[in-house]
């Protein structure tokens, strides 16, 4: 092919729920959610560092489960729920995980934090009062350039209590 061809792809319709609202998107079939969610959806927070799935920092929520959205393609998130940190607080009001973050001075330069605090979520909700251990188990799959890596640790244990107080004052 010479240099001034181009390949065009025909765009696929792809419907998908982003941070409770319903998305209806047309995408290039090889386009990954990352640069979906970025560059159509403009929700900058999920980061792209390495592009290869080794970091954490594109980590989203896919059905409530951790994904690196920048090994995801758009299209097989038809039909899926995806969870941003855009979608995380409610309102005004942190999540308390989000809150933890700051208190534990759990990030320093930011970039890593949104793919954390959603792995963190998705961590409590498989297990609600992890250990330590769990915990840094779990992360693993999240790189912080920083060594924010103990503070983080403290942040996710903060939010476990603040999250079984609320649970068990309800």
């Amino acid at each position: 092919m010479r240099k001034s061809q181009t390949r065009t792809h025909p765009l696929v319709s792809v419907s998908m729920i982003v941070n409770d609202t319903e998305q209806g998107l047309e995408v290039a079939p090889h386009h990954t959610l990352l640069s979906v969610l970025r560059d159509q959806l403009h929700l900058t927070g999920t980061k792209l560092v390495c592009g290869r799935g080794e970091c954490g920092a594109c980590t989203v929520l896919l059905d409530g489960e951790p994904a690196y959205s920048c090994l995801t393609l758009a299209v097989a998130c038809t039909g899926r729920t995806v969870t941003t940190i855009e979608g995380v607080a409610s309102g005004n009001e942190l999540h308390p995980l989000q809150r933890a973050f700051i208190e534990h001075d759990a990030l320093q330069c930011g970039f890593c934090t949104p793919g954390q605090i959603l792995a963190a979520m998705a961590l409590l909700r498989e297990i609600p009062r992890p250990s330590q251990d769990e915990i840094v188990h779990w992360m693993s799959g999240n790189l912080c350039r920083c060594g924010a890596y103990p503070n983080i640790v403290r942040a996710i244990l903060a939010a476990s209590a603040t999250m079984q107080e609320r649970a068990s004052a309800q």
